[in-house]
């Protein structure tokens, strides 16, 4: 079962709210630092004005304030919630303002990304504005998933103006708080839409919560078990988020003491870590974790390596046998050193959000069918990730070709 932290650490002269998901033998799965002073514009909502329409690019750049630019693309234009319109003849003109939301963060030389599919995540479903289907995880069972079909076919079918889509998180959740939840995101995004046209250009009328919460909601309930603290404050907005009662965050009786541990209604235990002679960030190692995944190579326990580089255009990754040497059959020896590899190098680009373009060069293996199982391994270890990894294709130089969705910049990225 995984755990899921929340401390505070400086790393390299920069003070950062490290948000972290560990897995067995407390082995860091995801991080998620956030620099102080530095909040990312990621999921937030704003009044956006065309600025103006570059067809070739089949794109527009639209401004979400006077110096902030981002890129729209136009086959993204489904449905978009208009404040002011300068043309009823053109679904789209420069000075127009509409509602968007960043969809992606600056990366590298690249703009933010907006669109105008608002969406409003909740613990079991994610209600939408211009994807107007209902869909459900592909993660849920045959039968759960046809359950959720039919519960919200009648709830759907009176919602012209919203799409629903159920999390991997409700596969144990009662139909109530499904539909109790709904009907939450939906008054909350029905406030906001009534609220935008009274507001001008460049409104912020959504803001992301903090990081360490927002994240919460995209882990998989049913394989988190705890979540640690050592700050009192982010321990109280944690409980908040689980919706529990600030009640329950003391004791009852003629003395109050604040409660160090609770449970949520998915029975995840929230504690509040307190001990003066080890940190909580030293007892999950997140420093030498993070400086680990910063460095170029990695080692795996069979004496094997991994070579990490960069480029502009893509990241490629070298597995090399280095210690470990083949005594009887080479084959199988190398398989078993490429399987391993397969798993660490899934792991490596969820810890390190490496996204793009990732070229993996495994060892040679001359067998085909060798070959077939290391390709079903790796795919397997990549559905693991939350954020969307496929493996193409072995190229006929041997050389595996993987893409990983840009969403967030890379741990790199904000810790160099």
């Amino acid at each position: 079962m995984n755990q899921y932290i929340i401390t505070r650490e400086e790393i390299r002269g920069q003070k950062y709210i490290i948000s972290a998901l560990y897995g067995e033998n407390k082995k860091m799965l995801q991080v998620l630092p956030d620099a102080a002073g530095q909040r990312s514009i990621l999921n937030n909502i704003y009044i956006g004005k065309v600025e103006n329409i570059v067809q070739n690019l089949n794109a527009a750049f639209v401004k979400i304030s006077p110096t902030e630019r981002c890129y729209l693309p136009l086959e993204d234009l489904k449905h978009p919630v208009f404040t002011q319109k300068v043309s009823l003849k053109k679904k789209l003109v420069a000075g127009d303002e509409l509602l968007v939301q960043v969809s992606k963060e600056a990366l590298k030389t690249k703009e933010p990304a907006v669109t105008t599919n608002l969406s409003f995540p909740g613990t079991y479903a994610v209600l939408t504005t211009g994807n107007r289907k209902l869909s459900v995880s592909a993660k849920l069972s045959k039968e759960i998933r046809s359950h959720y079909l039919e519960l919200l076919k009648e709830w759907i079918a009176g919602e012209t103006d919203f799409g629903v889509i159920i999390r991997t998180n409700a596969t144990n959740a009662s139909d109530e708080a499904v539909l109790d939840e709904l009907n939450e995101l939906k008054a909350r995004c029905m406030q906001l839409l009534a609220s935008a046209q009274h507001k001008t250009a460049y409104s912020l009328l959504y803001e992301e919560p903090a990081p360490h919460i927002r994240h919460l909601n995209d882990l998989h309930y049913a394989a988190l078990e705890k979540i640690v603290t050592d700050d009192r404050s982010i321990f109280e907005q944690v409980c908040e988020h689980y919706r529990i009662s600030k009640e329950a965050l003391m004791t009852q009786g003629s003395v109050s003491v604040p409660v160090n541990t609770l449970e949520t209604e998915d029975g995840i235990k929230i504690c509040y870590y307190e001990d003066d002679m080890v940190s909580l960030s030293s007892l999950y190692s997140v420093k030498s974790n993070l400086e680990d995944a910063l460095k170029t190579r990695v080692w795996l326990k069979s004496g094997a390596y991994l070579l990490i580089e960069h480029t502009e255009a893509l990241t490629v990754i070298d597995v090399n046998t280095g210690k470990n040497i083949a005594r009887r059959d080479v084959t199988e020896h190398f398989l078993n050193v490429n399987l391993e590899a397969a798993l660490e190098i899934a792991r490596q680009l969820r810890l390190r959000n490496i996204s793009g373009m990732i070229l993996v060069d495994f060892i040679n293996l001359t067998d085909d069918g060798a070959n077939a199982e290391l390709l079903a391994a790796f795919r397997k270890a990549l559905k693991t990730d939350p954020v969307p990894a496929q493996l193409i294709d072995m190229t006929k130089l041997g050389l595996v070709e993987v893409t990983r969705k840009k969403v967030k910049r890379s741990l790199r990225e904000i810790l160099t």
